[in-house]
């Protein structure tokens, strides 16, 4: 009987099977984490028929460095107070024409909560999370404010209004009811949040 020359192969024929079946495993079984957004409407690329001349008292300025410091209206300001003083700023009447606002009326401060503008600039260094997290406090303002005629007025928080209203499973017939509403309360307080061009860092 003759002797066979060389090791013992070995069937490899189904191996290239075997990768493609852990290959489909892993692509099925991944989740893949995505960056969380900021949901913001953008207003219509149309140009104002005439120019909007912006006084400074009702600009709120945020800037917040690379080291997530922020300097609010030129002062140095914990996270943890950005949010009131946001709330005190658009609430403040200063012009005497809001009828529904609560704020000091002081005659340095904005006039008007629809004339109130806050303006956040940050540095190219910022940390995402720091962002978000201002972007968030500066966004809970308004709803705070917003809440609060929307239980003056509806009896309800401007929040679930506002959730009820974009769900998409929410009858027509009460998501037109909830329309006007929402606007009604929008308009009250509306989001002028304006972002300046980023600033590098020294």
């Amino acid at each position: 009987m003759p002797r066979r020359g060389g090791p013992p192969e070995v069937n490899a024929g189904s191996m290239a099977d075997i990768a493609f079946l852990l290959l489909i495993f892993f692509l099925v079984t991944t989740t893949i984490e995505t960056d969380a957004g900021l949901d913001r409407m953008l207003p219509p690329i149309e140009p104002p028929d005439q120019d909007v001349v912006i006084k400074q008292k009702n600009i709120f300025t945020v800037n917040i460095n690379k080291n997530g410091q922020l300097l609010v209206e030129e002062e140095l300001l914990d996270l943890r107070d950005l949010r009131a003083r946001a709330v005190e700023f658009l609430d403040n009447g200063g012009d005497g024409t809001c009828n529904y606002c609560r704020g000091g009326k002081d005659a340095s401060s904005s006039d008007n909560p629809t004339k109130a503008i806050i303006s956040l600039k940050n540095d190219r260094e910022t940390k995402y999370a720091t962002y978000i997290t201002v972007q968030n406090e500066l966004v809970g303002a308004y709803n705070e404010l917003r809440n609060r005629e929307a239980q003056r007025l509806y009896g309800r928080n401007f929040t679930e209004m506002e959730a009820e209203f974009l769900n998409p499973e929410t009858p027509a017939s009460i998501r037109d009811d909830l329309k006007d509403k929402v606007k009604a309360v929008q308009d009250l307080f509306p989001q002028k949040l304006s972002e300046a061009e980023t600033s590098a860092s020294n």
